[in-house]
């Protein structure tokens, strides 16, 4: 029989995320001749319509509060007990309109970085000890809805390259290059200020989104975080221009071109938050595409600051960085991380993995990679594999594969109660892995851990 009946896509985008975009699909009669070309385009299309955070519900209460009296939200102070989030945005999406009151940034691109804050709602005028009871509870009663209620541009960077001029025989910014930018840091770091003295933790918490993602979710996803994160710090996202039209195969090519494109910028905030009065931590959590952008972005300032004598961490205040479902070649990424030692420069470096990320399986095949780094296999692996991943102590390589297969298995490290719970762990807590250190991850030797399904019960550490 020369057709075949491409079933793949409802297998792999019948159980989409919640909140991502679904779009109905039917099986179609595809010549063999064409058969290649038409899977790879389906793969695409698996791949951009999968790969966005989803959120347009709270999500899942993590293990720590349905299962443990841990409670987050006995201390949140006055200003935050309410059923909305206020996140800081950085992005370089060109806007779609010149209005600074809920503007609307699609997925082109701008030479300019613009900031700004966005207004998150969690449900429906819900109280907030109603909130606090949903948020602790495994089974909600109903969903808690998640929506805009207000977005306000508050300031933009000149765009890039800038204006230049020539002075004693240099080429530098232009006068009032220089003054726009230096108006757009002050007002950054006021902003920053702002948000630094409503909470006595004074840490930031910045996420960078993944590929096929629009403007909101990626708000959703943090609002959420930080939400049962204890309301703790100052929540900022970073988005980048993705989402980059219908065409599936395009759109992909498109969103991986921008996370490239972005990086200039990416730089450009990570450096000018650490200069922020009042910050003392900024912790990094990146996702799938976003990895790598996170990752050039860090290591182009790290060789940066050593050549100019000094201390990334310290420079850049790092501390956390986090890489769940790292969607970049593996071969590539030990050149980047490990042969550069990148994995020394924050506090703590931790790779949420899973070998049954199928979205990351689908990369390798588009790719001709050996494999996506997010899908790494640390139960199918060599001795002499385990032996070089125990000789990087400096990272932690978290297996993630209870999420499974489907739903959400690339957007565990937020749909996934178990795995949110470490995260929550770690970033709150700034805590070490392993049960002496309140992180009962399962220890599989050296910087290998599990996350089993009703973590974070007491795990009985085994290590090789």
């Amino acid at each position: 029989m020369r057709y075949i009946i491409v079933g793949i896509a409802s297998a792999l985008l019948g159980r989409v995320l919640p909140g991502s975009r679904r779009v109905a699909l039917q099986p179609v009669r595809i010549p063999c001749a064409r058969r290649r070309v038409a899977l790879l385009a389906l793969a695409f299309g698996a791949l951009v319509l999968a790969a966005g955070c989803g959120g347009s519900v709270l999500m899942p209460t993590p293990n720590l509060y349905a299962l443990t009296p841990d409670n987050p939200f006995s201390d949140v102070p006055a200003c935050f007990r309410k059923s909305t989030v206020d996140v800081l945005y950085a992005t370089d999406r060109a806007a779609e309109s010149d209005l600074a009151q809920n503007p609307q940034y699609g997925y082109r691109r701008s030479r300019s970085l613009a900031f700004g804050m966005t207004t998150v709602r969690i449900g429906k005028d819900v109280p907030w000890d109603a909130l606090v009871a949903a948020s602790r509870s495994a089974l909600r009663p109903t969903d808690l809805p998640m929506g805009t209620d207000e977005t306000r541009e508050l300031g933009r960077f000149p765009p890039t390259p800038s204006k230049t001029v020539e002075r004693d025989g240099r080429i530098v910014d232009a006068p009032e290059v220089v003054e726009a930018r230096c108006a757009a840091e002050d007002r950054l770091k006021a902003l920053v200020a702002e948000r630094l003295a409503l909470t006595p933790k004074k840490e930031v918490y910045v996420f960078v989104h993944g590929t096929g993602s629009n403007f909101e979710e990626p708000t959703y996803v943090l609002a959420g975080l930080w939400h049962f994160m204890g309301r703790c710090g100052v929540p900022v996202v970073y988005t980048w221009p993705a989402g980059g039209g219908s065409d599936p195969a395009r759109g992909y090519a498109y969103d991986r071109e921008s996370s490239e494109f972005t990086v200039y910028h990416l730089k450009q905030f990570l450096r000018l938050l650490a200069a922020c009065p009042g910050v003392e931590k900024v912790h990094i959590l990146a996702h799938s595409r976003g990895t790598d952008t996170v990752l050039t972005a860090l290591r182009e300032l790290n060789i940066e600051i050593r050549a100019s004598g000094g201390d990334t961490r310290k420079a850049l205040k790092l501390g956390c960085l986090v890489l769940a479902a790292a969607d970049i070649d593996g071969e590539v990424s030990s050149q980047r991380v490990a042969a550069e030692h990148l994995m020394q420069v924050p506090e703590q470096m931790v790779l949420y993995v899973s070998a049954t990320d199928l979205r990351l399986n689908i990369g390798d095949v588009l790719f001709g990679s050996k494999n996506r780094l997010g899908q790494l296999d640390l139960s199918n692996m060599t001795a002499g594999q385990l032996e070089a991943l125990r000789n990087l102590p400096e990272i932690q390589f978290i297996d993630a594969r209870i999420a499974g297969s489907w739903g959400w298995s690339h957007a565990y490290f937020y749909h996934h109660p178990a795995v949110s719970s470490d995260l929550i762990l770690l970033l709150r807590d700034n805590r070490r892995p392993g049960a002496r250190y309140g992180r009962p991850l399962a220890g599989e030797g050296g910087p290998l851990w599990r996350i089993d399904m009703d973590y974070p019960a007491p795990a009985q550490e085994t290590h090789k």
